[in-house]
Formats: C-alpha cells, sequence, structure tokens
C-alpha cells in the first residue's frame, strides 16, 4: 500500500443553541394557508374533532424562527457533524452504509410522490402500485422467495412480522401451544431473538463453534416438537457465510418447524446465493440498506419481507395483486396476520430500490456484490497487518463484505479499547466505526464494512487512520484515551444515563421497564 497522507480534519464549532431556545414571538418561517370555507363549514371546528379530555390545555411551546434562521441553524448543525458526504463511514459495519444516487431523491420528490395518499381509490394509485407490483418480482427472483411485502417500517420490523407469521402458521395448525420455542444464533442481529421474545416465544441462542458458524451439533440437540422454527443470519454479522446451512435448515424442517433468513448482510450475496435454494422458507431485505435508499437513521426505512407460497396468506394487508390489466390492494385475506404498519409502509424506500435495480440489471447486481467482497477482503489484508489488530472466530476462514475484528491485545497492551479508538477517527474525518450488537462476544470490537461504494483511496485512507491510532496508543496512548481532539464536542455522551429512567425515558411504558430493571 503507497503511503497515505492523513487530513487534518477540523470540525466547525458554532457553540449553536438548541433551536427550542431560538425565536421570537411573532416569527414566522412560512405562512400557512387558511383553510377553504366550504371544508371549514363542512368539517366544522377542528377542535371539535379532538375528544376533549385529550385537548391541550395550553398550547405547544413551539420556537417561532423566520426561514432565514430555520435554515442557518441546520446548517450549521451539519457542519458541527459529519454525514455521509463529509466523512468516510465504512466503519457502519452491519448497515450497509453506501451512496444513494441523487436522481432517486428527485423522483422521490416529484409531485406525484409526494402528493400520492394512502386513502386514494386504487384506480389513482397505478403509477405507484406497479412498483411496488415489479419490485416484488424483482425481489423474488434475487432470493427465490414466491411473495414480498413492504409494510414493514425496517428490517426489525420485518424480522418481527416473520416471527407473527410463524406463530400463525403453527396456530392453524393447532401446535402453537407445543411449539414455543424459537432458535437464532448469538452472531445473528439481536431482533432475531427479541422479535420472537416479543410474539410470545421463547428464545434458544446457539454459539459459534471453534469455526465460527453456530454449533451443528448444539441445533440438533435442541431441535424438538417444541421447536417453532429458526431465525438466523447467513452471512452473520461476523462476515462468515455458513456453507452448510442446507443442514441446519434440514435439521429444523424434519422438527417440523420453519425456516427464516435475516438478510440484513445481503450486500455479498445478490446473484450468487438465494434463500430459497438454501431452504429457507422466508427471508427480510433492508430497501434502505442493500438497495441503496437512505438509511434514514430510524426511519423512513423499510423491511422487505418475502416467503413462500404456502405462507404468502398470512402477510400483512393490503398486499399488491395483478390480474393482468389492473393492479389491486387486496385485503380480503381472512389468515392475515394484520397489519404491522400504518398503510403500505414507506414509498419513498420503494421507488428508490426499484430504481436502483432497474438501473444495474441482473448482471449489475451480481457485480455490486462480487466488488463490495473485494473491498472487504482488500481492508482485511491491511488491518490484519496493523498492531493490536486480531480477527476471531474462523481465523483461516474468508470473510465477505465485513468482519468483526478485536482490538483486545491492543486494550491489555496499552489500555486503549476499542471506544477510545472509535473517539479518536473523528478527528481525521471518519465517521468513527461501529461496534458490535451486545452482548461483545468478541472483546473490543469493531465491525468496517467496505461495501461498494468506497473506492481503493477510500479503503487505504480508513486503514492508515487505525495503524495511525495504533501507533499512537502503543507510544503515547494518552493521545488516543483523551480523543476526540477536534471535534465540536471533546467526549460523547455516557451512554449510561440512556438505561437512567429519569433522565431518558420517551414512554410511560419505557419508564416502568426501565425502573423495574433497576
Amino acid at each position: 500500500m503507497k503511503k497515505v497522507k492523513l487530513r487534518k480534519f477540523h470540525a466547525a464549532s458554532w457553540d449553536e443553541p438548541f433551536i427550542m431556545q431560538m425565536g421570537n414571538a411573532g416569527e414566522r418561517g412560512i405562512l400557512v394557508p387558511g383553510v377553504d370555507p366550504e371544508i371549514a363549514q363542512a368539517v366544522g371546528e377542528v377542535e371539535s374533532l379532538v375528544p376533549e379530555n385529550m385537548r391541550r390545555q395550553t398550547p405547544p411551546a413551539l420556537p417561532e424562527l423566520s426561514q432565514y434562521h430555520v435554515l442557518q441553524h441546520y446548517l450549521r448543525m451539519s457542519q458541527m457533524t459529519m454525514g455521509m458526504e463529509t466523512g468516510i463511514d465504512i466503519g457502519e459495519g452491519t448497515c450497509t452504509m453506501k451512496y444513494s444516487p441523487k436522481i432517486n431523491e428527485q423522483l422521490v420528490r416529484l409531485p406525484k410522490m409526494t402528493e400520492v395518499h394512502p386513502c386514494q381509490d386504487e384506480e389513482t394509485l397505478q403509477g405507484i402500485l406497479e412498483i411496488m407490483y415489479k419490485l416484488q418480482g424483482f425481489l423474488s427472483a434475487i432470493s427465490g422467495m414466491d411473495m414480498f411485502t413492504f409494510q414493514p417500517g425496517g428490517g426489525a420490523n420485518a424480522v418481527y412480522t416473520n416471527a407473527c407469521v410463524f406463530r400463525k402458521y403453527h396456530e392453524e395448525r393447532g401446535e402453537l401451544a407445543q411449539r414455543d420455542e424459537m432458535i437464532t444464533t448469538i452472531f445473528s442481529h439481536p431482533c432475531d431473538a427479541a422479535t420472537p421474545a416479543t410474539a410470545g416465544f421463547k428464545v434458544i441462542n446457539l454459539m459459534p463453534d471453534k469455526n465460527g458458524y453456530p454449533d451443528l451439533d448444539a441445533l440438533k440437540a435442541v431441535v424438538s416438537e417444541h421447536t417453532a422454527g429458526i431465525m438466523m443470519t447467513n452471512p452473520e454479522d461476523t462476515g462468515l457465510y455458513n456453507p452448510n446451512v442446507e443442514e441446519y435448515v434440514k435439521a429444523v424442517h424434519d422438527a417440523g418447524g420453519l425456516c427464516f433468513t435475516d438478510q440484513a448482510n445481503a450486500n455479498s450475496i445478490m446473484g450468487i446465493a438465494r434463500a430459497r435454494d438454501a431452504g429457507f422458507d422466508a427471508c427480510h431485505f433492508n430497501i434502505h440498506k442493500t438497495f441503496s435508499s437512505i438509511h434514514g437513521c430510524e426511519g423512513p426505512a423499510s423491511g422487505a419481507y418475502g416467503v413462500r407460497e404456502e405462507l404468502a396468506k398470512y402477510l400483512p394487508v393490503p398486499v399488491v395483486t395483478f390480474d393482468g390489466q389492473t393492479y389491486h390492494l387486496d385485503y380480503e385475506r381472512p389468515h392475515s396476520i394484520g397489519k404491522v404498519r400504518s398503510f403500505m409502509g414507506n414509498l419513498e424506500c420503494i421507488v428508490r430500490a426499484y430504481a436502483w435495480i432497474r438501473s444495474l440489471g441482473p448482471d449489475g447486481l451480481r457485480l455490486v456484490s462480487e466488488t463490495a467482497v473485494i473491498n472487504h477482503n482488500y481492508l482485511d489484508k491491511l488491518l490484519m497487518k496493523i498492531r493490536g489488530v486480531t480477527r476471531p472466530y474462523g481465523p483461516d476462514k474468508r470473510r465477505l463484505e465485513q468482519a468483526r475484528y478485536s482490538l483486545e491485545k491492543m486494550y491489555q497492551d496499552t489500555g486503549v479499547g476499542t471506544i477510545e479508538v472509535r473517539d479518536r477517527m473523528v478527528d481525521f474525518g471518519i465517521q468513527s466505526y461501529w461496534t458490535s450488537h451486545h452482548p461483545w462476544i468478541v472483546p473490543h470490537p469493531f465491525t468496517p464494512e467496505a461495501c461498494e461504494t468506497y473506492s481503493r483511496e477510500d479503503i487505504e485512507y480508513w486503514a492508515a487512520v487505525i495503524a495511525q491510532i495504533s501507533k499512537e496508543a502503543y507510544e503515547d496512548p494518552q493521545i488516543v484515551m483523551n480523543a476526540p481532539h477536534t471535534q465540536a464536542i471533546r467526549k460523547m455522551i455516557n451512554l449510561e444515563q440512556l438505561e437512567e429512567p429519569e433522565k431518558c425515558s420517551l414512554t410511560w411504558r419505557a419508564y416502568k421497564r426501565k425502573k423495574e430493571l433497576a
């Protein structure tokens, strides 16, 4: 690798107040037009539509600002942080942070999209329904499944939908009381354990064997007449693709269970490996990751959930159908689990994904995956030369589009661990990195994912920053310990505060749960 010059990055520091602390009474950014008299006459007073016991006693204390000051505020805030287009975010492993073409943003902002209302008559929704129906077909071809829904509002919502579908399947067969156990793997996404638990199942976690794969013998030991199914990721968050996945599927099928694969990490297998070909009954994709709709940071997102024909009758309503001439929203599905979200899902994500797939075609999708794998393995070669960096579990196994590395050796040698390295990275103009889902089975983890978006120069720069921080850790660890040095905020927030009920509870239910845990 050629010598890389590290950037002298320094974030802006505007000492910007919170927007709730800004403004003056009477300032306005936009004048909302009044209600047409005929509408007002037909609807009446808006206040009367809200039950009296739910009406505010005092108006909300919203800031009053001019449009100029609103734009100025958010520009300054953006300069104090590093987003997709200011920093390199290879480090957001398991999230597939990639570039989303700006032309797709133009598509979703057309009036034909922004003015669509989900309660319109389906005769006036033929365009968007056609896009949804055809995208279902694309994802069916990529995965081998027979039907998809886009109603779930993200990956975890799609995985929860799967738990509900599995529950409904066993309920209709009269076996739900008996089949109350769901199996998952420790290196699958945590939602593969959390969502079946929420749906009422007992959850069994499989630990990895010496090769890093879920222990097959352990699986065979726990499957029984109580098994509802397995919900697993392949490749797992370690970046390892399990070549013997059919044996896991067979073991569960032989016991009468169903098999689901969480394909949040599908960025490396499009056009190469299909869920159905491995025997799975259902799968999901993160439209807002693999298929290059914007990630959204908690939304808007879209979890595309697909099933084989036998399970299609359980999908949330409505599903989009086509009779050869007209596209329909089909609500007449008596076996459906019902809705998992309002309306039809986040349609902006659907349009972006449709445009992205159409622009690439089948060969282009496979090239995306091949490029992602090549990029990561180049990064892997660079990282494994750096002092203090190791790659546990199956050290001789090739990773695909990501890997979970460990800085445990660096921590033992210097006292500098993954949190300190993460904080130091932003001083070089990099968007930090993702450590790992909990629990940290890999000590002091970090999980980069150099997907197809990034250039060789980006990858070399990212590795060079890790190398520089390693050098600092072994020579003068206080430089890393006291980082970041060039940011608007010197230290990250104390994450332990997020579990304190009085300091962070978004709902009464969350407050009670945290109080019970405390």
